[in-house]
């Protein structure tokens, strides 16, 4: 197999993620290095998923949680010894980006483990517990994006972890109604007692006073951790700043949408459409070009409750 064929089908695997852009404005030479990272992340992801469609239905339910970690075993061996998967288009293309910008090992077994504790854990106790899937879920991409385009420095990369947290958490709280058909819930439960949202309630769609300012404190959070990761923006060359930015401004989005939603994720699922587009690229564009700060928090609506149990 090709360098050429290998890459080409990390690129069409790559481009099913939703919330924001993978590789669309990064440097040329460095789009066939993004989409390899992100194809590993996006099958390995797929299969502690249980193949779940956008209706949240399982495409493939009759492999079991075992069966799925034996498969991410098999990744994980691949990922170890390139031999053992000599026409995986995937794993050609990975170990050829590996060996060119000497990523580190770990970053990559991160993911792995945090997709192996998908088909394991369902509930998450507090959101420390979340915070440390995060780290290993979605924080290995930020530093590798980084490390493919040569930015090290600690500041980049804590800032990086900020904003991959903050997208992961946003779409936590945005597929909410999606993963309580995998049983699956991410609304850390000790923060549920303390607002008197129950499991019953999630499953029977109940958006009552409760539930909104449970998911309003963690949408605030979610919008702190963006402002936390701004900083990275400025210190990174065009034209990675520039995607950087506009993955930033997308996860933003989606969270505004959380608002204008009134917090009910429960019945609607807020997504990015082409309608967004135009608003998302001007906003990218001018924002670089005149050294504007991160914009503010938007207001709640003003229907909903005070959320008064804090964050």
């Amino acid at each position: 197999m090709t360098p050429e064929t290998a890459y080409a089908a990390c690129r069409r695997i790559a481009r099913h993620y939703e919330n924001f852009p993978v590789g669309l404005l990064v440097h040329p030479a460095l789009q066939p290095h993004i989409h390899a990272v992100y194809a590993f992340a996006r099958l390995a992801d797929d299969i502690a998923d249980e193949g779940y469609g956008p209706s949240g239905r399982p495409a493939h339910p009759e492999q079991t949680p075992s069966e799925r970690r034996k498969a991410l075993r098999r990744f994980e061996a691949a990922l170890h010894d390139p031999a053992s998967a000599p026409e995986d288009p995937v794993f050609v293309a990975l170990h050829r980006t590996i060996r060119q910008f000497d990523l580190p090992i770990r970053l990559f077994l991160d993911l792995l483990s945090a997709f192996t504790q998908d088909t394991e854990k369902r509930r998450y106790a507090s959101f420390a517990e979340l915070l440390d899937y995060c780290r290993r879920s979605a924080n290995p991409i930020g530093r590798l994006v980084l490390l493919l385009h040569g930015q090290k420095e600690e500041k980049q990369l804590a800032a990086s972890d900020a904003i991959c947290t903050a997208l992961q958490i946003t779409n936590f709280w945005q597929d909410i109604s999606v993963d309580l058909l995998k049983d699956r819930i991410y609304l850390p439960q000790d923060e549920m007692k303390r607002f008197g949202v129950t499991e019953e309630s999630l499953f029977a769609g109940c958006a009552g006073p409760e539930f909104r300012e449970l998911l309003a404190m963690e949408v605030r959070r979610a919008f702190r951790l963006f402002e936390r990761g701004y900083g990275l923006i400025e210190t990174l060359p065009c034209p990675l700043r520039w995607e950087i930015e506009l993955t930033w401004h997308s996860g933003r989005r989606i969270l505004e949408k959380i608002v204008d939603l009134d917090f009910d994720t429960l019945h609607h699922r807020p997504t990015l459409d082409a309608l967004d587009a135009p608003t998302l690229l001007a906003k990218t564009i001018f924002r670089i070009r005149d050294g504007l700060t991160p914009p503010a928090e938007p207001a709640a609506p003003a229907s909903r409750p005070s959320a008064s149990r804090g964050a």
